[in-house]
């Protein structure tokens, strides 16, 4: 008779693990970089500007979501994000202005603000450090944030090397 292997460490830890890859939404990201309608990259002229937002196949981006940048030191008036983005909003998951850093933690933002953490009332917090996919450092601080009133200590790394970060009096 084989007897099953329990592991005791896992099974009788009072540590709640929480992992941000877990939140990590599927999805393509795409940076699109408006330089590309600019007379020499540089200067907006309206008129050709909306021509190319009006010609554009946004249905491309279906499903993805989209960083909105200009690669080049043009000055961009805010319309013209905003006129991409009206284009865009019935296409993609979300859509920003900025990097590929400021559109994770725009996604992070939204999800850790939506997320109810109530299951670690009164818990010891381990917030996991390393993960293959992009997590923004932003939003190890939101998360921390979000935690700090309900639980009762947080730490960072794993349970053999966690760093300690706060822990209620």
């Amino acid at each position: 008779m084989e007897k099953e292997i329990v592991n005791r460490v896992a099974k009788n830890t009072k540590l709640q693990v929480i992992d941000l890859e877990d939140f990590y939404p599927e999805g393509k990201r795409v940076v699109f970089d408006i330089s590309d309608w600019l007379l020499e990259g540089l200067i907006l002229r309206e008129k050709e500007f909306r021509d190319s937002v009006k010609n554009h196949d946004w249905s491309q981006y279906q499903n993805c979501y989209v960083a909105l940048s200009c690669s080049t030191d043009a000055i961009i008036p805010g319309w013209a994000y905003m006129l991409i983005s009206v284009n865009l909003a019935s296409f993609v998951e979300k859509v920003v202005v900025g990097n590929t850093e400021v559109l994770e933690t725009a996604i992070y933002q939204e999800i850790i603000a939506k997320k109810e953490f109530s299951e670690y009332e009164d818990k010891f917090v381990i917030i996991k450090g390393c993960s293959q996919k992009p997590v923004p450092q932003n939003a190890y601080i939101m998360l921390i944030n979000k935690l700090k009133p309900i639980a009762k200590s947080i730490m960072y790394g794993e349970a053999c090397s966690s760093v300690p970060l706060y822990k209620r009096n």
